[in-house]
């Protein structure tokens, strides 16, 4: 079964938690000193929040998160049906845990991930380059243009 994913950048993790524990009546699954991630059955989400210095505040990217490579597989045929570039991460460590990934991004640049997670890591992990994501419909110059998530903006 799929989960829904959001990951929001956050300028104070401590508050953030509270703030989090709080409004979802439970606390997070997993707490490092730069990150916390809640694993909700009610609403079926993977809820994640960071802070880090060269992040962006607020929703980093959304995504689903699947349980097994037959669900990732499906997700991927998908991505792919879309029509639009899509970036293939493959194994990579991101957000403390060991992920097959891939990107993809809407019309106006909202980024989107799906991915499996196959285990834990002691690191926090790196971004991709998502600079081949962005939208061909927005001009650079355009005023209030969608902007695609920056390379050092963190994932997970």
């Amino acid at each position: 079964m799929k989960r829904f994913h959001v990951h929001v950048g956050v300028a104070d993790l401590d508050k953030s938690i509270a703030f989090y524990s709080s409004l979802f009546g439970a606390e997070p699954a997993v707490v490092k000193a730069d990150y916390a991630k809640w694993m909700l059955d009610d609403p079926r989400i993977n809820f994640a929040i960071s802070m880090r210095e060269d992040a962006a505040k607020g929703i980093e990217h959304l995504g689903v998160q699947v349980e097994d490579k037959a669900e990732l597989a499906q997700v991927y045929d998908r991505l792919a049906a879309a029509d639009r570039p899509v970036l293939e991460e493959g194994a990579t460590t991101c957000c403390y845990a060991k992920s097959e990934k891939s990107w993809i991004a809407d019309p106006d640049g909202v980024v989107w991930e799906a991915f499996l997670t196959e285990g834990e890591s002691i690191t926090y992990g790196g971004s991709p380059d998502f600079d081949r994501l962005a939208s061909a419909n927005a001009a650079p110059d355009a005023c209030c243009a969608p902007s695609v998530v920056p390379a050092k903006t963190s994932c997970c």
